[in-house]
């Protein structure tokens, strides 16, 4: 599928690897739907990137914003061939610490908003693409982009619930793309290393450093241009369909 003229929808795209993806569609000759929580940067970023965007400020889990969103897009730009599900949260506990076990409300929250998120969002705009029109000679009408994360193989101390969240985005790919083959719409996961995201750009050097000498190389940590790179691939090379990508440079995180 080509990107030009076409609609994406992008979660997380007020910021990091969602913002970066944005700007590489538009770039492209796409419109962009960009959702997020944060509606005063979504309303920045949309005017900065001009008619091609549209802006709607909700939770991935909640049906009825996704809903209304969606509705926006399809109001403005008419249908939504690409949906790339880039919103997510960190949170770290260990199964058991100091203070007892980890607490069940928050190992429901990372697996609400990564997870059920990533799915509520990709069943939405699946419903969508399955009634458009066919961009190629094989019939592709849709493309759906998840965004796992390294965790998902090498889950640290301490992220069992992140690292379970992201290890469902994974499992759950092929399965997906199974469900949706007969509809025309492929469905790739992107399971990103340590990215030069807003969290991390802020972090010290002690921090970071580690992180740095751990990738095999390039020794850096990735830009999100370079995962919006990823997703354009992705878009455009049609053979792509039921699998997880690692985009990490050769890093292998230890246990600590």
């Amino acid at each position: 599928m080509e990107l030009q003229n076409k609609t994406a929808f992008i979660t997380g795209g007020a910021s990091g690897l969602g913002l970066a993806t944005a700007k590489k569609f538009v770039a492209a000759g796409a419109n962009v739907m960009l959702y997020d929580l944060n509606g005063e940067m979504l309303q920045q970023v949309a005017a900065e990137i001009g008619q091609q965007a549209a802006w709607y400020a909700g939770d991935v889990a909640d049906e009825l914003a996704v809903g209304e969103a969606i509705a926006v897009a399809r109001e403005k730009f008419g249908t939504i061939h690409i949906n790339v599900n880039c919103a997510g949260i960190g949170g770290a506990a260990r199964t058991v610490g100091k203070n007892g076990p980890m607490p069940l409300e928050k190992f429901e929250h990372i697996v609400r908003v990564n997870l059920i998120g990533t799915f509520n969002v990709l069943r939405l705009c699946a419903e969508v693409m399955q009634v458009n029109e066919p961009t190629t000679e094989d019939g592709e009408r849709g493309v759906i982009i998840n965004v796992a994360s390294i965790a998902a193989f090498d889950g640290q101390t301490g992220q069992a619930g992140y690292a379970a969240s992201k290890g469902g985005i994974v499992a759950m790919t092929l399965p997906i793309a199974r469900d949706l083959s007969k509809r025309g719409i492929r469905v790739m996961t992107v399971a990103p290393g340590v990215f030069e995201t807003p969290l991390l750009a802020s972090a010290p050097d002690q921090i970071r450093d580690p992180l740095i000498a751990i990738t095999q190389f390039p020794k850096r940590l990735g830009h999100p241009d370079e995962f919006a790179d990823q997703a354009a691939h992705i878009v455009t090379c049609a053979y792509l369909n039921g699998e997880t990508i690692r985009l990490d440079a050769g890093i292998r995180m230890p246990a600590l």
